[in-house]
């Protein structure tokens, strides 16, 4: 991870914060003066400069404010956090306006500054995580007819500023035909904004949606732009918009007709030139009889809608979208890329992937960690694709065996029964059918945790229950560390534990 960068004049203050990241394992570099830090700017590579920076407000030789305006010019993207005496408000919410993250009064509560810290770190984190997806792949990729369609529709779309409801499944890629609609648009020029309605709580969306004003509600020191505002001038994207609260429907649909809001607390209209594009994977004319969605406020959205395919319409997409996110793991992580055998192609092709294309990104990360050589078989697949290719073939045999006057040699497996041993194909070429040991070979993870417990139990084993837990948490922290790329609090975020829990843990296990 990359360092937390100090500047302060004051030595005690440097000191008293190394140590306080130091115990939460942030790294850190501390600096006296603006100047040093410009200079350290201009020598460092943008891949080994600061996560963070932290300054002072009033320090010989410069002031903060200076140096806020001076960085951003150079990482638009890195938040700053102002540190100031009670005397010095004024040009701190000034700096905040100008483009800090959060300013932080001395003399300040420890605790507070450290948990201020992880909360710029997450969302430096996560901006990282955007940056990538965008840069590192391309806008879609799709060979199926079903995709096809998508892409002559973003065609069509390229010239006009109509509004755009997406709808599709979870995962199958929404954002990214809002990033093509923007990035094609005659408002490409200007940013893409975009938020999911469903990931934020009730109370904070429309502060998120509209902004406010300063001292509208606890906690409200500052005047904050909204999504609307943020997006002038270029796209906002609004997902999941079937699960918006009701009453902030009505807000939403006033912006859409006239273009005009008050930000929360707000006295004066404030308007806003934005082109907005929303998705859902819910059926919001179902939503729009159940009295949960406005229906006026549908017909506003549903002006051009494109239904995005599931993964599994487009099962031809597979391969090569399995090959793509191998190459694009290979080098978040820095390794050799993997390659995949056929045989396990073909199994992965037969899988229903609920999760669409995103569950197929994070199986291709999993096997570029998990996958013990550099071809991947059938046998290293994760537990979830060939737990269903054995409830497939086991389907399939039971047919068979059902079928009254069927030759067996007549009957042609299925694709998720041929390619579930390693020797799928015989040497003559053709499907070989499986045995009944191969069919229920492929179990569920609770059915091999059931049997591992049995195996210890009846050796005699009384540490067991240490053994298997011990085995439990170290694959799952592995595969979530592979899920975020080595990010250890977004792995802590998704596992639905803390930060210090996911450290300690990792320390215990000797995972380092």
């Amino acid at each position: 991870m990359k360092p937390i960068w100090i500047v302060d004049d004051d030595q005690s203050i440097r000191f008293v914060l190394e140590k306080a990241l130091l115990r939460e394992n942030l790294p850190t570099r501390s600096f006296t003066n603006p100047q040093d830090v410009l200079k350290a700017l201009m020598d460092t590579p943008e891949s080994e400069g600061p996560q963070i920076l932290v300054s002072d407000i009033r320090m010989p030789g410069g002031s903060g404010l200076e140096l806020l305006e001076r960085v951003k010019e150079k990482l638009p993207g890195l938040p700053v956090i102002i540190m100031t005496a009670f005397s010095d408000l004024d040009s701190a919410v000034s700096a905040f306006q100008g483009g800090a993250f959060e300013y932080l009064p001395k003399p300040f509560d420890l605790p507070k500054a450290v948990e201020l810290i992880h909360r710029a770190v997450e969302e430096s984190q996560r901006e990282e995580v955007a940056e990538e997806r965008m840069t590192a792949a391309p806008e879609m990729l799709g060979q199926a007819p079903a995709m096809q369609d998508v892409f002559r529709a973003i065609g069509r779309l390229s010239q006009s500023q109509v509004t755009v409801l997406i709808t599709g499944e979870s995962g199958s890629g929404k954002e990214l035909v809002a990033r093509a609609l923007h990035k094609h648009s005659p408002r490409s020029g200007g940013p893409f904004v975009a938020i999911n309605t469903a990931a934020i709580p009730k109370d904070l969306l429309e502060s998120e949606l509209f902004g406010h004003e300063r001292g509208a509600f606890t906690g409200a020191q500052t005047m904050r732009r909204g999504r609307f505002e943020q997006a002038d001038g270029g796209t906002l994207f609004l997902d999941e918009i079937g699960d918006m609260p009701f009453d902030l429907q009505t807000r939403l649909l006033r912006v859409l007709s006239d273009g005009h809001f008050y930000r929360v607390g707000g006295h004066s209209a404030v308007r806003a030139n934005v082109r907005v594009i929303a998705a859902t994977h819910q059926n919001l004319e179902q939503r729009v009889k159940e009295g949960v969605f406005r229906e006026d406020l549908f017909h506003r959205l549903n002006v051009i809608r494109l239904r995005l395919p599931a993964l599994r319409e487009r099962r031809e997409d597979v391969p090569m979208l399995t090959r793509f996110f191998l190459q694009q793991s290979a080098r978040q992580l820095g390794v050799e890329p993997k390659r995949i055998s056929e045989a396990a192609l073909r199994l992965l092709g037969t899988f229903d992937f609920p999760g669409n294309v995103r569950q197929l990104e994070n199986v291709c990360h999993w096997l570029t960690v998990m996958a013990p050589a550099q071809m991947i078989e059938v046998k290293d697949l994760p537990p979830e694709v060939l737990s269903m290719a054995g409830a497939t073939a086991q389907a399939a045999m039971a047919s068979v065996a059902l079928a009254p006057s069927t030759p067996a040699q007549a009957i042609a497996p299925p694709a998720a029964e041929r390619v579930l041993s390693g020797d799928a194909l015989s040497s003559q070429g053709e499907a070989a059918v499986p045995s009944s040991e191969a069919a229920t070979a492929v179990l569920t993870w609770e059915s091999g945790l059931q049997a591992e417990a049995l195996s210890l139990l009846e050796e005699g084993r009384t540490d067991v229950w240490d053994v298997l837990t011990r085995r439990f948490e170290t694959r799952l922290i592995q595969t979530a560390l592979a899920n975020t790329r080595g990010r250890r609090i977004e792995a802590a975020h998704k596992l639905g534990i803390g930060r210090n829990t996911i450290t300690r843990k990792i320390q215990e296990l000797n995972l380092e």
